[in-house]
């Protein structure tokens, strides 16, 4: 009889422990479901007419999966309007450009409308202007219409701990400027012609999309402005959120008030060690911890950043 009851009891404990593995087994593979999604880039819903939603925060680089997303927006039938949701101090220049002329294609085809957050300066700024209608907070960070090259030199701190650096190169100006020692003055001026070129192709644009005097963007010499002063100034067209860009949509676009606005995300690299980490970013995010994900995966975009940058960066 003992023993009877001891083989219950066991086989009991087994059941248990394996409904405990079941669950567990189970919860790992939705997870696992939701994080493939996320990372095949959350769009697998949008089947419905919808107002598009994109999100460019942190540093733009105008990254592959981004473009490819958002010239998937154009093609869709589904996605009647698309707002542009920045939150961004920049970043590359070329990165900001290709984004840029993504969204005039986009603008071709369907109504486009940019939204500003707690900044939306340089790069960030040419994002904006992609739209046809630009909505700032009063309190937005914006303008900072410029383009910036810096180098350290670190000349006399490796004289100091003893290293020397040698080099042999084609020209004077091969991978110049180098912060191993001083810039000659021809590597400066090359360097500075470099950048006046990108300027006036930043300011040219603003002039153009924007209706305003390109030389009163050159005289604001690069500041930035609240939404506020941006209105006066017409790099914005309404101080708001994102009603305004849909109250905007619905009465200018003839886009129906019964249109959902819906997130599309960039799909994400599923090889290798990427795939791991995006599948765990994918998993940040559905389990209501994006936020966090970003910013891990925006501080790898900084140390990844070079070339010319229209990035403003706050003081500190």
């Amino acid at each position: 009889m003992s023993l009877d009851a001891d083989a219950i009891s066991a086989r009991r404990k087994l059941r248990r422990s394996l409904t405990l593995w079941r669950v567990l087994a189970l919860a790992a593979a939705l997870l696992a479901v939701i994080a493939l999604a996320y990372a095949a880039g959350g769009n697998l819903g949008l089947q419905g007419d919808h107002i598009a939603r994109v999100r460019i925060e942190g540093m733009i680089t105008g990254d592959q999966r981004t473009l490819d997303m958002l010239e998937q927006i154009e093609k869709s039938e589904r996605a009647k309007a698309l707002i542009v949701a920045i939150d961004s101090p920049g970043g590359t220049t070329a990165g900001s450009e290709a984004i840029y002329e993504t969204l005039r294609r986009i603008a071709a085809r369907k109504p486009v409308v940019s939204t500003m957050g707690t900044v939306a300066a340089s790069g960030g700024y040419i994002t904006a202007i992609g739209g046809d209608y630009i909505v700032a907070r009063g309190n937005t960070i914006t303008g900072s219409i410029g383009v910036i090259v810096q180098w350290a030199d670190l000349e006399k701190l490796l004289a100091t701990v003893g290293v020397q650096v040698e080099q042999v190169k084609s020209g004077e100006l091969k991978a110049e400027p180098n912060p191993f020692g001083p810039s000659s003055d021809r590597v400066l001026q090359v360097t500075n012609d470099m950048v006046q070129d990108s300027f006036r192709w930043f300011a040219g644009l603003v002039a153009e999309r924007r209706s305003i005097p390109e030389s009163r963007i050159v005289e604001a010499q690069g500041r930035v402005f609240t939404g506020r002063q941006a209105l006066q100034e017409k790099l914005v067209d309404a101080i708001g959120g994102e009603e305004v860009a849909l109250k905007w949509l619905r009465e200018t676009k003839n886009i129906p008030e019964s249109l959902e606005v819906m997130d599309w995300r960039p799909r994400r690299e599923l090889d290798g060690f990427g795939f791991g980490f995006n599948a765990a970013q994918g998993a940040l995010e559905a389990v209501g911890l994006g936020q966090l994900a970003r910013a891990v995966a925006d501080r790898a975009a900084a140390v990844e950043l070079d070339g010319l940058l229209s990035l403003w960066q706050a003081p500190e």
